[in-house]
């Protein structure tokens, strides 16, 4: 496994536990007073889109290495082509 493969994965799994802390929160605000319930809501819908970015993030990331990847390979191929000539 790469280095890139690594750091992705790496990032995943802390997405991952991110969501997982999220649904721990959910559990417990389930058990709390009315009040306290509709504060840790809104505190766990922003944290849920901060996760959401997250995983945007992660994946133009991704994109963005394969698409420069390829750019790389070609020019690499390129370059070789003209030096077997």
């Amino acid at each position: 496994m790469n280095k890139k493969e690594l750091y992705q994965q790496k990032k995943q799994a802390q997405l991952d536990e991110w969501k997982a802390d999220v649904n721990t929160l959910k559990a417990k605000a389930s058990g709390a007073s009315a009040n306290t319930q509709l504060e840790l809501n809104k505190q766990i819908e922003a944290l849920e889109g901060k996760i959401e970015q997250g995983k945007a993030k992660l994946a133009e990331i991704v994109e963005a290495s394969e698409n420069a990847w390829d750019a790389m390979k070609t020019a690499f191929s390129d370059a070789s082509a003209k030096f077997k000539k």
